[in-house]
């Protein structure tokens, strides 16, 4: 799901994503579009089913609360009670579990649906829709090198999920280096030297030294060596701590004054066990620094993976990929009618 702008490299797009003729007519744009039935996805490829089953194993404590609702014989006002407990229990929130309920009622009218297990079908469509802006490939290439920028709390799997992405760029086909600017924690330059050393990748990093001193030497280091990305690992905080916050400004700063056009993403890692706390981390970082994709991590056995719905209708940031585990291939992009029907299986 990466397109390397400078290699002329591309992978597939989502399994659902419909085919792009050069030569098609341009779409009519109408004032109301009408709801259409939702295509079937083709099969996934033995990897991409290998990964969506760990994925609805890691929801199942969220799904099993939500698809029980739909165990009884009557499509009545009780069952869209009990849904919506459900969904608030599930850390959906009030705005996206209000504006799931109202989209399945409407579509359950629609359809004259009169099964409540045909509702849950229904539910995974309202849900995929919500979540299709979210669905967004992160693109390389483009600039040279691409800076990412990567910011989130302590504890949320930050310099775990940079191990895996530089993986997951390297299988693509692109040269990476590290920037170990969490300089803070010692532990966490030296798990980043171990990361370097699994992904065969080169690392820049200073014991005890400035965060935005190493930002700028890797930047500048990325451009002489020809390197397509420079990943920039930072200090986990807490986005109360305003003066730590300032930290990550001025980080950002200094990677501009390394290169005018950077840094080209900012991503924040936000673990998927923390339900709502989680979207207030997404409001506080985006006002801050202006992030332009997440990483959701933890999603293995989680019970608050309603999250992202939430994160849908409240703050709609990219989620770029999502991680169900320790190992290398275990962060996977995301796919907004995959997770829906991992989560309502």
């Amino acid at each position: 799901m990466f397109s390397f702008f400078k290699k002329k490299l591309t992978t597939s797009p989502p399994p659902d994503a419909p085919a792009v003729s050069a030569t098609a007519s341009p779409p009519t744009l109408v004032s109301e579009p009408a709801r259409l039935p939702t295509p079937q996805a083709a099969p996934a490829a033995p990897e991409r089913q290998s990964w969506l089953d760990k994925l609805k194993n890691g929801l199942r404590k969220t799904g099993s609360s939500i698809t029980t609702v739909f165990t009884g014989t009557r499509i009545d006002e009780q069952l869209y009670e009990d849904l919506e407990s459900a969904l608030l229990m599930a850390d959906t929130g009030v705005k996206a579990t209000q504006y799931l309920l109202d989209d399945l009622k409407r579509r359950v009218k629609d359809s004259k649906t009169t099964e409540p297990s045909a509702v849950k079908a229904l539910l995974a469509q309202g849900l995929t829709e919500l979540l299709t802006p979210l669905q967004k490939p992160l693109q390389i290439g483009a600039h040279h090198p691409t800076i990412i920028m990567v910011v989130g709390v302590n504890g949320a799997g930050k310099t775990t999920s940079i191990g895996k992405l530089t993986h997951h760029l390297a299988n693509h086909g692109a040269s990476v280096l590290l920037a170990a600017a969490d300089t803070f924690r010692a532990a966490a330059r030296e798990q980043l030297v171990v990361w370097a050393d699994r992904n065969t990748v080169e690392i820049i990093s200073q014991e005890g030294g400035d965060p935005a001193a190493v930002c700028f030497d890797a930047v500048s280091a990325g451009k002489a060596r020809g390197k397509d990305v420079v990943l920039v690992d930072t200090a986990g905080r807490l986005p109360t701590q305003l003066h730590l916050m300032e930290e990550l400004r001025k980080i950002k700063r200094v990677v501009q004054k390394a290169d005018h056009t950077g840094p080209h993403e900012v991503l924040l890692v936000i673990d998927g066990n923390t339900g709502q706390n989680a979207l207030a981390q997404v409001r506080a970082f985006d006002d801050a620094l202006g992030l332009t994709g997440l990483i959701v991590t933890k999603l293995d056995g989680t019970a608050k993976g309603g999250v992202l719905a939430a994160i849908a209708r409240e703050r709609p940031v990219p989620v770029y990929f999502i991680g169900v585990g320790e190992k290398l291939e275990e962060l996977e992009t995301f796919n907004a009618r995959e997770f829906a029907q991992a989560l309502l299986d």
